[in-house]
């Protein structure tokens, strides 16, 4: 039995000359046999007779293999599945030298940014914060630089990196590049094909897309470092569960459609939020007029389907409109068929450089008109409170 997607005896074929959106419906499919399953198999066992590859339930299974495979045919790149998006970022900053020097965006998943803050007090980094979408700043950066992280679009600013140009000049400095793919997912752009070592995602929303499952993955290129970090799950135990890789599995079918019919919400929701009486300001790249727009379009097949405003109320008004809404929910999370708002500095956690007042509007496969007039009439409502 395969213990992960990149073994020699793998049962899962490779689909190498399908577009993406063929790829999410049949990657990671059983071999095709007579009377066999057209969908993998849940694999409860924490124990496997030896001899044999598998060895043990912490060192992988088939169902984690056939996910592992699913994405790697998306990002183009051995992948490892890990318990959580913040255990696959953590299992990268964990293999960096003590005194590492990360540039990152000062604008980042709450979470990521957290890691960034605990590496520096505890001395295990130097941390260089600069706008990723201003690519003179981060360029400036880069010397001494032993990994540039990005996160593009970042969450939840809405802001673009140049990623051709960043990491060209980061590899020709021989600096490692990771970059978090969640908003974009590898149907909008595919980093590693751009040359970067390492792309990660919270698979917790829209490879999954239902709200249902916490998990993240890892893919790289290079062998040596599928290696470490393959060890790094092992070791630490931070390895998913076969029933919430299942679930992934099956979300990840529908990812082509869900994400076109967000992607068209989206759009047209951030044209309204943009001529609406209680928004100051509204930060999505699918707009023409948005200071990302050019820098995206040059690079990424679509604008993904998250948008950001600052209301015009502040923060106590932008609180009342999350919480007045019927359709769209107030949660946290985003990427999954429902939408989702939230006013982000609820959390103590996001980043200071972010306003109070900002709402994060995770768009989802609902209809259009339904949308917007839950959305409309619940700002409405917060301007009169």
């Amino acid at each position: 039995m395969s213990t992960s997607s990149q073994s020699p005896d793998s049962p899962f074929a490779s689909h190498d000359g399908l577009s993406l959106e063929s790829r999410v419906v049949a990657a990671g499919r059983p071999a095709r046999v007579s009377d066999a399953g057209v969908n993998v198999g849940i694999d409860l066992n924490s124990t496997f007779l030896a001899p044999g590859s598998a060895g043990y339930g912490r060192f992988g299974n088939s169902t984690w293999s056939a996910l592992e495979d699913a994405i790697a045919s998306l990002e183009n790149g051995p992948t490892l599945v890990l318990s959580s998006g913040v255990a696959a970022i953590t299992a990268l900053f964990s293999i960096l030298p003590r005194g590492a020097v990360i540039t990152a965006s000062r604008n980042g998943y709450s979470g990521t940014m957290v890691l960034l803050r605990q590496a520096e007090a505890s001395g295990a980094a130097e941390v260089r914060y600069v706008d990723v979408s201003n690519t003179d700043e981060v360029l400036a950066a880069l010397p001494g630089t032993t990994l540039l992280w990005l996160e593009s679009p970042t969450n939840p600013a809405l802001e673009v990196a140049d990623l051709p140009k960043l990491i060209a000049a980061a590899k020709a400095q021989n600096i490692g590049v990771g970059v978090d793919n969640t908003f974009a997912t590898p149907l909008l752009q595919q980093p590693l094909e751009l040359g970067a070592d390492v792309v990660i995602h919270s698979l917790s929303k829209y490879i999954a897309g239902h709200s249902d499952v916490v998990l993240g993955s890892i893919s790289t290129k290079d062998p040596a470092l599928y290696q470490r970090l393959a060890d790094v799950r092992k070791i630490n135990g931070s390895i998913p569960g076969p029933f919430e890789v299942w679930l992934a599995l099956r979300g990840i079918r529908t990812l082509g459609v869900r994400l076109e019919r967000a992607q068209r919400n989206a759009l047209e929701i951030a044209l309204r939020l943009s001529l609406h009486p209680a928004v100051e300001r509204v930060r999505y790249p699918g707009l023409p007029t948005d200071p990302h727009h050019e820098t995206a379009k040059s690079f990424m097949k679509g604008f993904g389907a998250v948008i950001a405003f600052d209301h015009r109320g502040g923060a106590d008004a932008a609180d009342r409109a999350c919480a007045a809404s019927q359709l769209v929910a107030h949660a946290t999370s985003l990427g999954g068929v429902e939408s989702l708002w939230e006013r982000r500095h609820r959390w103590s956690t996001e980043s200071p450089t972010i306003p109070t007042n900002l709402i994060r509007l995770s768009i989802g496969i609902e209809d259009l008109e339904d949308l917007w007039r839950d959305i409309d009439s619940a700002l409405l409502a917060s301007l009169k409170s």
